[in-house]
C-alpha cells in the first residue's frame, strides 16, 4: 500500500497514515488520530510499503525450506506496522481552532520563564498544541537528562491541560529554526531530508577530508554534514579499485609499498623498493599500472 507521510512540527518525525479514499497531496493539511490525541498534520511525502501479497509470499518462502533465520527476517523487513487511516482533510475552519502566533509567543516566554525559575539546564525551542487541544508539547534540547516534574507540574496548572516535554536533537533544531549551509543553499534537512540518518567520521574518512578540520566539514548544528552521505557509495566503489595502505605492489616490474590512496584521481602512492642497480623512491601511479602481489 502507499502510506501518506504527515509531520505535525518541523522539529518532529514523519509518521505514516493510511489515506484511505481521499485524494491526498504534498502540502495538503490533515486531520489524524495517534495514540497521544487527534492531531493536525502536514502531508510531506509518501512512502510504498509492503502489501498481504508480499506477506504471504514471505510464508510461502519459508515452507520452501528457507530457514529459520532467513524466513523471520524476510518477513521482519516485509511485514509493515498497523497504520491509522486519515480522518479528513483539514478545513479552513480547522486551521483556525489552533492558536496564533501571538498565543504561541506568550506561551513560549511563559515556559521560558520557568525553566529559568528552576534553573534547568535546558533550552526551549517551539510550542505545539494538539488539534483536541488536550495537550500542549514542549520540544527541548539539553547535553544530558533533566528533571522537569516540577516544571511540569507549575506548566500543568497554568494551562490546564497535559504537558509533554520531548528532548529533541540539535540537529532537530537546526532543521526548524533553518539557516544555509556552506554551499550558500538552504539547508538540506529544512528542505527535503525526512529522515536524519547518523553521520559517522568513517564518511568523512572514505572522503579524505577530515584534514580540512571539523569546522569545515560540520553544519551549523555542529554534526558532521549530511551531504558527506550523499556520494559515500561512489567512494567506495572507487575505493575496491584502489591496493590497500602498506600493502605490496609491483609497477613496471619493481616491487614496492603503497604508502597513500587518491580514491578520487585514483592514483596511489608506492614507495619502491632499492635492488639491481636502482634506487628506490616515492611515485604517484594511476591504479592501471599497479599489480597487486
Amino acid at each position: 500500500m502507499r502510506a501518506v507521510q504527515v509531520q505535525f512540527s518541523p522539529w518532529d518525525k514523519r509518521y505514516n497514515f493510511d489515506p484511505a479514499d481521499l485524494t491526498i497531496k504534498i502540502g495538503d493539511q490533515v486531520i489524524v488520530k495517534t495514540e497521544l490525541g487527534v492531531e493536525l498534520g502536514k502531508v510531506v511525502g509518501f512512502q510504498d510499503l509492503p502489501d498481504a501479497k508480499n506477506k504471504a509470499k514471505a510464508e510461502a518462502g519459508a515452507e520452501d525450506g528457507l530457514s529459520a533465520d532467513s524466513a523471520s527476517s524476510q518477513q521482519a523487513g516485509l511485514e509493515p506496522a498497523e497504520i491509522k487511516k486519515i480522518i479528513r482533510k483539514a478545513s479552513s475552519e480547522d486551521l483556525k481552532k489552533l492558536p496564533d502566533e501571538k498565543q504561541k509567543k506568550k506561551d513560549f516566554i511563559f515556559c521560558k520563564k520557568i525553566i529559568e525559575k528552576y534553573q534547568l539546564p535546558m533550552k526551549l525551542v517551539d510550542v505545539h498544541y494538539s488539534f483536541d487541544d488536550a495537550r500542549i508539547t514542549f520540544p527541548f534540547i539539553a547535553d544530558s537528562r533533566i528533571d522537569f516534574r516540577e516544571l511540569v507540574k507549575d506548566l500543568t496548572k497554568h494551562f490546564s491541560r497535559g504537558i509533554r516535554l520531548q528532548q529533541i536533537g540539535i540537529r532537530d533544531e537546526a532543521r526548524f529554526t533553518g539557516d544555509f549551509g556552506h554551499c550558500g543553499r538552504s539547508l538540506c534537512c529544512a528542505r527535503f531530508l525526512g529522515d536524519l540518518n547518523s553521520i559517522t567520521s568513517e564518511m568523512a574518512e572514505l572522503q579524505q577530508c577530515v584534514h580540512r578540520g571539523s569546522e569545515r566539514i560540520s553544519g551549523i548544528c555542529g554534526r558532521l554534514m549530511c551531504c558527506l552521505a550523499y556520494e559515500e557509495d561512489g567512494y567506495k566503489k572507487l575505493a575496491e579499485k584502489l591496493p590497500l595502505i602498506d600493502a605490496q605492489v609491483k609497477v613496471e616490474g619493481r616491487k614496492g609499498r603503497v604508502l597513500a590512496r587518491y580514491i578520487l584521481k585514483q592514483t596511489v602512492k608506492v614507495l619502491l623498493d632499492e635492488g639491481n642497480g636502482e634506487a628506490g623512491g616515492v611515485v604517484e601511479v594511476e591504479v592501471g599500472k599497479v599489480k597487486k602481489i
